[in-house]
C-alpha cells in the first residue's frame, strides 16, 4: 500500500507541473529591435541567418511571437532560441533572415510589437 501512495502522489506532482508548464505564454509588449547574424545560442542551438529565431530576455526557449514591424506592418513569426539582447533599450533580437523578413537590415533597429500567434488572433491592435 505505501508504493500505492507513492505512485499517487507522484501522478498528482506529475499534474501539477504539467498545469504549470501547460500555462499560456503572453507576450504582447512593444519595443526596439535589432538583428545579427547568428551563432551558438543560450538554448544549446546553432542559429543561422536563415532561420526565423530570436533572443528574448525572458521567453521560454521555443515560444513563437509574432513580430510586426511598426514602420511598415511586415510580419514575421520566429522561435525563441537564444537570450538577450544585451543592448539598453532593446527588447527582442532577431535572426538576419527574420530582420530581411518584416524589412529591417538598412535601419539596423526599428520599433517592433511582438505577439504570441494566439494572441494576434485575439487582439486588437492596440497602441504601442
Amino acid at each position: 500500500m505505501g508504493s500505492l501512495r507513492f505512485i499517487v502522489r507522484s501522478s498528482a506532482a506529475a499534474a501539477v507541473a504539467f498545469q504549470l508548464c501547460a500555462q499560456p505564454v503572453e507576450a504582447n509588449e512593444c519595443g526596439q529591435a535589432a538583428w545579427y547574424d547568428g551563432g551558438k545560442t543560450a538554448s544549446g542551438e546553432f542559429s543561422g541567418p536563415t532561420d526565423l529565431t530570436a533572443a528574448h530576455r525572458s521567453l521560454p526557449f521555443g515560444t513563437n511571437v509574432l513580430v510586426e514591424n511598426l514602420a511598415n506592418g511586415l510580419q514575421v513569426t520566429v522561435r525563441v532560441n537564444d537570450r538577450g539582447p544585451f543592448s539598453a533599450g532593446r527588447m527582442i533580437d532577431l535572426s538576419r533572415s527574420a530582420a530581411e523578413h518584416i524589412g529591417m537590415i538598412s535601419s539596423g533597429t526599428t520599433r517592433v510589437r511582438i505577439r504570441t500567434p494566439e494572441e494576434a488572433v485575439s487582439l486588437a491592435d492596440g497602441g504601442c
